[in-house]
């Protein structure tokens, strides 16, 4: 079974989405359960089945955490926000794992690479807020950049009975950089700095976004393939990105494609990619 652990819902005119710049304004309107379950259908149209997912926050927004818990499957869980600075946030997650709803809360996620501090994720209250996050049983997923890894870093080694996704693998500049360029070195290295730490997973995720309009001329696959060697498969998670990969392709074709990807892997490997490591990584 195939699990996306990466897709979003949103609907602009209920919160505001400081990201919706103009860049991305074709996905500027909302995405609904509906729109979710039709973009589920194109991946079986396109040849692939995907059977559950887990949909995580965009916007800095508790309302919108609690609007996503009211999912139903095929949504398997939610990795949601919450403010992790002040001293009351075990109470606050008390209450959400205490709102009635129809799938879990498993995760919860700050936008790291949209503070201006690039320490941010290091400050001693947030430290403390993603501790108690732990204790609760949940995933942190970290969306950075080089900007924000070394801050990253010093979090996950100071939580290490915490559990951490690396989404979008840190986010490589696939648009600009490759194979025997500065900046495909600089972006593995960062890579196997996670993964030297026992505690990250890493969403294979967001490429095709980061390669850019032309990313069919990209070197896609060279980053998927460094992904898996350093992470290995049963460290690594698929996810779609979903609406945010439409920019770039429709949602079955990024199933596809992601997939067609993992053709030197065994049996087993392919199925920890497209499910096994999503289920343990956030307990599903």
């Amino acid at each position: 079974m195939i699990i996306d652990a990466h897709h979003h819902l949103w609907d602009p005119g209920d919160r505001p989405y400081p990201w919706m710049e103009a860049s991305v304004a074709a996905i500027a309107r909302p995405f609904r359960d509906a729109d979710l379950r039709d973009a589920l259908a194109g991946a079986v149209t396109a040849g692939t089945t995907v059977s559950g997912t887990v949909v995580v926050q965009a916007a800095h927004d508790i309302g919108e955490t609690r609007w996503l818990l009211d999912r139903e499957p095929p949504v398997l869980g939610v990795v949601g926000w919450v403010d992790l600075q002040p001293p009351d946030v075990a109470d606050v997650l008390d209450e959400l794992h205490a709102t009635p709803g129809r799938v879990p809360l498993v995760g919860l996620r700050h936008m790291a690479q949209n503070e201006p501090d690039p320490a941010w994720l290091a400050r001693p209250d947030v430290v403390r807020g993603v501790g108690l996050a732990t204790r609760a049983g949940l995933t942190m997923d970290l969306l950075v950049r080089s900007r924000e890894a070394r801050a990253a870093l010093a979090l996950v080694d100071a939580t290490p009975d915490g559990t951490f996704v690396l989404d979008h693998a840190a986010k490589p500049r696939i648009d600009v950089s490759g194979p025997g360029e500065p900046g495909f070195a600089d972006w593995a290295a960062l890579l196997t700095a996670f993964a030297a730490r026992p505690n990250v997973v890493c969403k294979l995720s967001g490429l095709f976004t980061e390669a850019g309009p032309d990313w069919a001329r990209r070197p896609v696959r060279a980053h998927v393939d460094r992904i898996l060697e350093v992470f290995g498969p049963a460290r690594t998670l698929f996810g779609s990105d979903w609406p945010v990969s439409s920019l770039r392709m429709p949602y079955g074709a990024v199933v596809e494609r992601t997939v067609a990807m993992l053709d030197a892997l065994s049996p087993t490997e392919r199925a920890d990619v497209l499910g096994g490591t999503a289920r343990r990584a956030y307990r599903l």
